[in-house]
């Protein structure tokens, strides 16, 4: 293979080469006119600006609350726990073993939804009033960790 042998790619583009002399058609202005703020360099006003006008974002007024001590929490519902056949003891790591849950994020919590008919002992970071009470119904314990 020879430098002279090279062709371009198939469905490649040729580049416009800008300022390169006047051989070219996009030399002396490289494509950009005279003067004026478009023709110089860093010469683009943001996305939102509206030409000194206030933008739209901030003419809108902005609504609610972001706490940034939110925790966000993994959540199962008893009805998946119960699927689960051969654990008595169960706990977040053994959830994503399992793959129920993919990341514990702030820790796991434990929803109501569904019933659960035998006995386990359930690890989470946190419980619902319902989920707490079917578990105790059916003779499990539900340990916070």
């Amino acid at each position: 293979m020879r430098l002279s042998e090279l062709s371009p790619g198939k469905g490649s583009k040729k580049v416009k080469r800008v300022g390169r002399g006047p051989g070219s058609g996009h030399g002396k202005t490289s494509c950009k006119g005279h003067k004026g703020q478009k023709a110089r360099s860093g010469g683009t006003k943001c996305p939102g600006f509206e030409g000194g006008q206030t933008p739209l974002q901030r003419r809108l007024p902005k609504r609610g609350f972001n706490n940034i001590f939110r925790k966000e929490f993994a959540i199962i519902n008893l009805r998946d726990i119960e699927r689960i056949a051969d654990t008595s003891i169960i706990s977040p790591e053994t959830l994503i073993e399992m793959g129920l849950i993919r990341d514990i994020k702030d820790g796991l919590k434990v929803l109501g939804d569904g019933d659960i008919k035998r006995k386990i002992t359930m690890r989470a970071h946190a419980f619902s009033a319902a989920a707490k009470e079917k578990i105790a119904k059916a003779g499990g314990t539900a340990e916070v960790i």
